[in-house]
């Protein structure tokens, strides 16, 4: 009978601890975006790791080895959209980080707003909103699943990277201001900065980063997975006279101010800094209903930028990133509870090797002819149809066409686009070039790359010809010779980690193919509410304890 006794009671504790572990529903959601960051650095940087961050990510959670975006271009403001809607920029509207708008008659900023205020700075930097992403966000549908007793707040060097994943009606979206180093906001959001806030940019946390030598954080000769310290093919900082170790950076912030911390590792400790104040004062994860923080690291793309993917300075980049995120995972542990936490990681996009560097290691490479390409276009098409301005601009390897001059001179418009492919098929790196002035006509049959530049067009925001880069070609904005670039639909920038972490997440890893567009619907399916409006991913199943 005692026997009987002390067995059911033992079962009941052990049921009531299984319970604690596995709540209903998680306290909070932390989505971690990792700007630029290739799925093989989870890997290859792994020896510069410590346990508590990547490590724990594949020690304790679950690893999608196989998760690709399925649309291109591939940067920063598309990608940030794509996690969160679970879309594509073909419906979210997100083509790129700008855009020719042709209401506006000029290029637009992706998250610019004229219509709203800067709060916290009087730069234009403040005057942002997420007016122009046209679907929902797995953060709304969280939002409206329970009248906004959800807090969703959004934190983020880059603003883009901050208000596309807090999505149309969050708590609050934050991010840094290069003029005054102050994480600020806009009148879409509020009217103020919160009090904790003004007390956080007080601090002047950036100056404190700012102010001693970048010194790597491991002996400089552990760092042995790339270039030696001082080689070729990165960037120098301004005025800096030794591109090398240690970095002079209370020197070289004379010239380049805030945003110098972007450019550097710092940049993401301080945005964790922020985040936590943001965790503490808006009390995410307090109480039984989910709340969602939106963390974006995005000096990991300044670096890659700066000095490209095998220089010492990525490799310090991301063991201080691994440490941040054991800094992160610690204060859950100790705040919140890891089993009331749901945790991801992943990137808006990869990026490439420097095209000089696989030059001279005998592997096809090269520059695109961007600088002057708007001009030399509209000669083109001046040299058969008459002198005028043909061509309104050029981004994002995509030609916008003058469409009220073609209608003026009622020019044949399908005779205009058929020239310019003619001729852009014979520039150098030139795989293929595409009329995307009727996306319905792109016929994919099957293929992946067709499938990809038709997921990334919209009809309202897109070109009227697109162009597609031979492998590891890049184009003008950065130095054939220097740093690193992203933008294409090939596995180098496709190709991005998925980790996943905490409540309801088993041990493991999988290689079957996952969607970019597969985590905001598998968050929706975890989280029991409607997916994103435009939603066109599946739930991820392998990873969920039953």
């Amino acid at each position: 009978m005692f026997r009987s006794f002390f067995l059911a009671v033992f079962l009941s504790m052990t049921s009531l601890s299984f319970c604690q572990k596995q709540p209903r529903q998680p306290k909070l959601v932390i989505g971690i975006v990792v700007d630029q960051m290739r799925a093989d650095f989870v890997y290859r940087f792994d020896q510069y790791y410590g346990e508590g961050g990547f490590r724990r990510f594949l020690s304790q959670g679950f690893d999608c080895r196989n998760t690709n975006y399925n649309y291109q271009p591939t940067i920063t403001g598309p990608g940030h959209a794509a996690i969160y809607t679970g879309s594509v920029p073909a419906y979210n509207g997100i083509v790129a980080n700008d855009w020719f708008d042709r209401g506006w008659g000029k290029m637009r900023y992706v998250v610019s707003d004229p219509d709203v205020l800067p709060v916290g700075t009087e730069a234009s930097t403040g005057k942002m909103s997420p007016r122009s992403l046209l679907a929902t966000t797995v953060t709304d549908e969280l939002r409206l699943s329970n009248n906004k007793q959800s807090k969703v707040v959004g934190v983020c060097l880059k603003d883009r990277g901050s208000v596309l994943p807090a999505g149309h009606l969050p708590t609050a979206a934050y991010w840094f201001d290069n003029k005054t180093g102050n994480m600020v906001t806009s009148s879409y959001y509020a009217k103020d900065l919160p009090q904790w806030v003004k007390d956080f940019n007080a601090k002047k946390v950036p100056d404190s980063y700012l102010s001693k030598p970048w010194e790597t954080l491991l002996p400089i000769e552990k760092y042995n997975l790339g270039l030696a310290n001082g080689s070729a093919y990165r960037k120098p900082f301004t005025k800096e006279t030794e591109n090398k170790f240690p970095h002079d950076l209370p020197k070289i912030k004379a010239d380049e101010s805030y945003e110098l911390l972007r450019k550097t590792p710092f940049g993401n400790s301080y945005t964790l800094d922020f985040a936590f104040e943001a965790i503490k004062n808006e009390q995410l994860g307090a109480d039984d209903i989910t709340d969602f923080l939106a963390l974006s690291f995005s000096s990991t793309d300044y670096v890659g930028h700066q000095f490209g993917i095998n220089s010492i300075e990525i490799q310090d980049t991301y063991a201080r990133l691994d440490r941040d995120l054991k800094r992160l995972f610690d204060y859950i542990d100790k705040n919140i509870g890891m089993e009331n936490v749901l945790v991801f990681l992943s990137a808006d996009h990869g990026a490439g090797q420097t095209p000089d560097y696989l030059v001279a290691n005998g592997i096809p490479s090269g520059f695109f002819p961007e600088n002057g390409l708007k001009e030399k276009l509209n000669e083109v098409v001046s040299s058969t149809f008459g002198k005028a301005d043909w061509i309104e601009d050029y981004g994002s390897q995509q030609v916008y066409l003058n469409l009220k001059t073609i209608s003026d001179k009622k020019a044949d418009k399908a005779a205009i686009i058929e020239t310019l492919r003619t001729y852009l098929k014979t520039q150098p790196g030139v795989q293929e070039v595409w009329d995307i002035s009727n996306p319905e006509a792109l016929v994919t049959n099957g293929n992946e790359n067709r499938q990809r530049l038709f997921n990334g067009v919209h009809p309202n925001r897109s070109g009227e010809i697109a162009i597609v880069l031979q492998p590891s070609w890049f184009e003008g904005e950065y130095s054939a010779h220097e740093g690193t670039t992203h933008g294409s639909g090939w596995t180098y920038d496709t190709h991005v980690p998925l980790l996943w972490l905490g409540w309801k997440i088993k041990n493991g890893s999988s290689s079957a193919p996952v969607s970019i567009s597969d985590i905001a619907v598998t968050l929706s399916d975890l989280l029991n509410i409607s997916t994103p409006n435009a939603a066109v991913g599946k739930p991820i199943s392998d990873m969920i304890k039953k």
